[in-house]
């Protein structure tokens, strides 16, 4: 049984004020982050998954310090940049191995 899909309310400086935020259905969950200028971030996970919101602010940050740091990478294109997919697996490695702190 899927439940009602969250929207929004109360968002931090960092997240848009519009958009989908969560939807949990068929045994999973679809967490959104949508920034102020416009970068959607969607995790899926089981549901009960501790910290979605931290490592979805994480992904945000390693975006920022490896995407847009890369001369070669544009706006509004999709993220192909190694060192950002190195990162995100990392982040994911610590996750499963035991949990995310933030920076």
């Amino acid at each position: 049984e899927a439940s009602p899909v969250k929207l929004p309310g109360n968002k931090s400086p960092a997240g848009a004020d519009d958009g989908i935020e969560e939807i949990e259905g068929g045994g999973v969950i679809l967490k959104c982050l949508q920034t102020r200028t416009g970068i959607k971030f969607v995790l899926t996970a089981e549901p009960g998954t501790a910290d979605l919101d931290s490592v979805l602010r994480e992904i945000y940050v390693l975006y920022s310090e490896c995407a847009l740091k890369d001369p070669f990478y544009e706006l509004e294109m999709p993220i192909r940049c190694e060192l950002f997919t190195l990162a995100v697996d990392g982040l994911i490695e610590r996750l499963e191995s035991g949990g995310v702190k933030s920076r």
